[in-house]
């Protein structure tokens, strides 16, 4: 599942950035010689811009790249190219979804729902319905569709993903889609705890004022690719990524405090079982 996100093109405008910066040439410099614009180097630098393997070609010959470095920036500009699986389903590659098909682990404090890599396909269509965004049934069965793809990669052997959720209590309590569809989600909620891919805990309302108290939040980490850490939040308006650095580093660092105050996983389990037995 990973390719073409947005991670990729990063990956690699930072690197012919880098390459541009070590042959000593300023962006000034080097747009000409590529028959650029000045602010279309700029752009391809800050991803804001996409770029095939002739242009990059270019960029490598100018920038006295050869060898094996050539040929793996070149496969780095394919991949980047490459269209990601949910542009089959009619979505491009803007938002959340092409952060989380790279990301290698997802931090995910929520406090009004069930997040979405452990919703059911039940509990999932009752959020869409309940959404203001107008949908046709077949966009419905779409978004539906595409939720549940994300949540292969809990499983994937060759592409897995950790999610470390730390969700608030009420969540348990409210009846998304009615009380079979959310006695059904507690249960699935159990079962996925149990995957070595999964950490979840409930955090009890007992425990009063935490830093947490303004909202939920994402942070997506990206092993493996020198990519940092990036942030997501969703607002009754969108929704906003966040990569300063020092923003990040706090939203983790709150994130750590959460899962210090929050139940153990059995703990956690054996609360939603209770609740689930209740409804």
């Amino acid at each position: 599942m990973r390719n073409g996100s947005l991670v990729r093109r990063r990956q690699l405008a930072r690197t012919l950035r880098e390459l541009r910066v070590h042959a000593g040439l300023t962006i000034e410099a080097a747009a000409p010689l590529l028959d650029f614009s000045p602010s279309k180097l700029s752009r391809i630098e800050n991803a804001h811009q996409g770029v095939d393997v002739h242009i990059v070609r270019s960029m490598l010959d100018l920038f006295d790249v050869g060898g094996e470095r050539w040929t793996e920036i070149l496969e780095l500009t394919r991949e980047a190219s490459a269209k990601g699986w949910w542009r089959a389903y009619g979505l491009d590659d803007k938002g959340y979804l092409p952060l989380e098909s790279e990301a290698s682990a997802v931090r995910d404090y929520t406090v009004t729902y069930v997040p979405g890599l452990l919703q059911t396909e039940e509990y999932a269509r009752a959020m869409f319905e309940a959404s203001l965004q107008r949908r046709s049934a077949e966009v419905l069965a779409r978004d539906v569709r595409v939720r549940m793809i994300r949540q292969d990669r809990l499983v994937s052997p060759s592409d897995p993903i950790e999610l470390f959720a730390v969700i608030d209590e009420p969540v348990l309590h409210r009846p998304v889609g009615g009380p079979s569809v959310m006695n059904a989600q507690l249960r699935h909620l159990v079962s996925a705890a149990a995957l070595d891919t999964v950490e979840l805990r409930v955090l009890p309302c007992g425990i009063g004022a935490h830093p947490a108290m303004g909202g939920a939040f994402t942070v997506l980490s990206f092993d493996g690719l020198g990519e940092p850490d990036v942030g997501y939040v969703e607002h009754p308006m969108g929704s906003v990524h966040v990569e300063k650095e020092e923003d990040v580093a706090r939203a983790r660092l709150v994130f750590d405090h959460l899962r210090s105050v929050a139940l153990s996983p059995a703990e956690s389990a054996a609360l939603i079982e209770r609740v689930a037995a209740q409804m």
